[in-house]
């Protein structure tokens, strides 16, 4: 296997909460609708919003796009919890991790209140 790329991206919490609480739609642009309903049982779902946001900006990253070009629900989030983070593609997403010959993905999430990190990693 020979890495294809890596992506990390940071998100600040609070700024996101304030993105979300001003704009509620940017959810359903953001997310699909199984990742929403994984976290919309949280006390708090913001944080773990937050880090699948971060992660979806860095699988952009290791794809050469951005999320102008790849939109934020081809890239979905599963897992979370007492299961491992994992990705799934879908649509331009999908297409463009094929063309760069991407065959497996590792991610890593991590959050506080404050800050959502994520890192994506794709191998060949």
């Amino acid at each position: 296997m020979a890495v294809v790329g890596i992506g990390t991206d940071l998100v600040d919490v609070e700024r996101f909460r304030q993105v979300v609480e001003r704009t509620p739609g940017v959810l359903d642009r953001l997310f699909r609708p199984a990742e929403r309903d994984s976290l919309a049982v949280r006390r708090d779902p913001v944080p773990g919003l937050a880090v699948r946001f971060a992660a979806k900006e860095a699988v952009v990253k290791v794809l050469g796009t951005g999320l102008g070009a790849v939109p934020a629900t081809d890239v979905e989030v599963c897992g979370g919890g007492d299961e491992p983070p994992w990705l799934e593609l879908h649509d331009r997403a999908a297409a463009r991790a094929a063309e760069l010959g991407v065959t497996r993905w590792h991610l890593s999430l991590s959050h506080t209140d404050s800050t959502a990190q994520a890192v994506a990693l794709a191998e060949s």
